[in-house]
């Protein structure tokens, strides 16, 4: 079976989505997506976009995506944030997460910033593993945190 890893375009957002909710389901928060096709569309595609993906298509069919976008160290200079990583159930275990992998490696070459950043949780002892195998190094003294809209409004209101 053939994997043609290719930059996504507008039109691949709905299985894009499909794929972001799969990713949910896995790391046991199905409902937690609240993001639209049209706001990838929007966020993507529009005139100034906000992230750029990646997808692994066979057949016609998005097995596999990554999304990346550019932040900013103050150590570092201009970076890249992998946002998610997601292949399809049936997908994984054949080489499609690698070459999704790969691509943001040589996408963030290309662009040449100073380093690519990403979270893993402390359970996916399988991702753990090949990134470390990568040469990837796993900071076991961060902590991600995040300031979701419920709590930011309660914070300003106070």
């Amino acid at each position: 079976m053939e994997i043609k890893i290719r930059k996504a375009e507008k039109v691949d957002m709905p299985q894009v989505l499909e794929l972001i909710k799969e990713l949910a389901a896995f790391e046991k928060e199905p409902d937690a997506v609240e993001v639209s096709v049209e706001e990838l569309r929007s966020a993507g595609f529009g005139s100034n976009p906000q992230f750029t993906c990646f997808v692994a298509e066979t057949i016609g069919e998005i097995v596999g995506m990554a999304l990346v976008y550019f932040r900013f160290s103050t150590w570092k200079g201009r970076t890249i944030h992998l946002e998610d990583l997601i292949v399809k159930e049936k997908m994984r275990n054949m080489g499609v997460g690698s070459m999704l992998y790969r691509r943001v490696m040589e996408y963030a070459k290309q662009q040449r910033v100073k380093r690519v950043n990403w979270e893993v949780l402390d359970w996916n002892e399988g991702a753990i593993q090949f990134y470390e195998r990568t040469g990837a190094h796993i900071m076991h003294d961060w902590r991600p945190v995040a300031m979701h809209i419920e709590a930011l409004n309660k914070y300003l209101e106070e």
